[in-house]
């Protein structure tokens, strides 16, 4: 997954911390196995140029994309005078960014503010070496670009697109920065950052240059540790993540973002405010995997912010929730991401850790209100509330011999039909309001023999119950129930 781990968890002591979403998955590297300790949430770098935005719906174009476009004469052009006109990303392909001479009409003092902001971006751009050939390479390639940007900019100071390309290219750079030089990689994402700012000053509804930006800010904020200064800049990309989702809601890859950059910040605000943002992130990571039931970064988040809850929690005294049901529900959310991605080894040192933390032989074991074996609409009084197990096979209930071990018995009546659905009958899962429904949250399991109606005893309870489920039949769908199973049974 072409991703350097993070040394910064945000509450999750001991998960690798986690991961921002590449456009198109990268390749699968194995890392150094993990130490024994708590685990950390799991970390993927922006490798693929910075705009990954919608991977279903509407896309960005991103850096790779216009990388191949100049490659063709950039390589020859890089020395010349860099004139001439390629395709904005989001141009016509009349010109970078529909470029207009006529159209502007610059000041001598802005011509003169405007040159300096150039000189010191293009200075930058100019003072990256690369780390090795490849490298250098792609750096005369991005220097020819960034010229290419600036000249666009030069006939038109209103073009948006030729401003947000300017940044991605900065960005870029910022990431082709050798360790060892004397290039300041920050030094080149606050400029990216100026340049954002005025693509989206210039188009406010330019979705992707806030995805972007708050990717540069959240790198910043990286460089600077637990300080208040990094807080300020996590609050920045907070709410440029926010934007982006206000402007394109099905991304789940701004949605993972968004979680993660809640995930950091508290770790740094006071601990009065650290559980509201917890929450909240845990809200982003659920909401993404919404989207894309097989979003496993997100997936695997979820279940590192978890974690962290439930380590802050065992550390308070004073729980609001038991600390084994959240290690319980971080254990469900890791052992579905390593199912989904069994060769990613940072899911697989995280899933030996938390391992123990499920209910084993079983993924979830919990309580649940069911109805008379077919009669989905049976008088609330005969509804009885029960212990359900959920595993690769499916949701069953349990009866008084089949107990998961450590848990205490149902009160199933002996003689009623226990209810049992396979995961290949499911069809969709969803939660359910219905006022024929006994009290409590709804859950609606729609099989190819019809419905199943149950009822969670409160819909945060539901909420684990929903992603259970859909996790398995996920991982099902995709081939690898086997993988889940050989988890759970050991």
């Amino acid at each position: 997954m072409e991703e350097p781990t993070e040394a910064r968890p945000a509450g999750a002591e001991g998960l690798a911390n986690g991961a921002r979403e590449p456009e198109e998955p990268a390749p699968e590297v194995e890392e150094e196995e993990a130490e024994e300790e708590p685990p950390r949430s799991a970390t993927a770098k922006q490798e693929e140029a910075k705009a990954a935005l919608g991977a279903e719906g509407s896309r960005p174009f991103t850096m790779r994309e216009l990388l191949g476009e100049l490659k063709e004469d950039g390589e020859a052009a890089a020395v010349g005078s860099g004139g001439g006109s390629a395709r904005s990303a989001f141009g016509d392909g009349n010109g970078i960014g529909s470029a207009d001479a006529e159209g502007s009409s610059y000041s001598q003092d802005s011509t003169q503010q405007f040159s300096s902001h150039h000189d010191v971006a293009m200075d930058l751009i100019n003072s990256v070496t690369g780390v090795d050939e490849e490298g250098r390479s792609r750096q005369r390639i991005l220097s020819f670009a960034a010229k290419r940007y600036v000249n666009a900019i030069e006939r038109n100071p209103d073009d948006p697109d030729a401003y947000y390309n300017w940044a991605l290219v900065l960005q870029e750079s910022a990431d082709n920065v050798d360790p060892n030089s004397s290039s300041s990689k920050d030094a080149l994402l606050e400029e990216a950052c100026k340049k954002y700012a005025e693509a989206t000053r210039l188009c406010p509804t330019l979705y992707d240059a806030y995805y972007n930006w708050a990717i540069a800010i959240a790198d910043r904020a990286k460089m600077r540790g637990r300080t208040k200064e990094a807080e300020e800049l996590w609050k920045q990309a907070i709410l440029n993540y926010e934007k982006a989702v206000q402007l394109n809601w099905n991304s789940p890859q701004a949605l993972n973002n968004w979680g993660l950059g809640l995930q950091e910040l508290s770790a740094i605000v006071p601990a009065r405010d650290k559980q509201t943002i917890i929450k909240t992130a845990i809200s982003k990571f659920r909401a993404a995997i919404q989207l894309q039931f097989d979003f496993h970064r997100a997936i695997y988040n979820l279940g590192t912010v978890l974690y962290g809850l439930a380590e802050d929690t065992m550390r308070s005294g004073k729980p609001d929730v038991s600390p084994n049901e959240l290690y319980s529900q971080s254990a469900i959310y890791v052992a579905a991401a390593h199912a989904l991605k069994p060769n990613y080894s940072v899911y697989r040192s995280a899933l030996r850790l938390v391992r123990s933390m499920l209910p084993l032989p079983y993924l979830k074991v919990g309580y649940l209100t069911a109805p008379p074996a077919n009669n989905a609409i049976a008088p609330h009084k005969d509804w009885e509330r029960s212990q359900f197990i959920l595993n690769h096979e499916g949701l069953q209930q349990a009866d008084a011999s089949d107990q998961p071990p450590s848990q205490s018995p149902g009160h199933m009546d002996r003689g009623r039909k226990p209810v049992r659905i396979n995961v290949s009958d499911i069809v969709s899962v969803s939660a359910c309001a219905d006022l024929t429904l006994p009290s409590g949250a709804g859950l609606c399991i729609e099989t190819i023999h019809g419905p199943t109606f149950l009822v969670a005893d409160s819909w945060e309870a539901l909420d684990g119950w929903l992603d259970a489920i859909r996790l398995v039949y996920t991982i099902f769908a995709r081939g690898k129930s086997d993988v889940l199973a050989g988890i759970i049974t050991g």
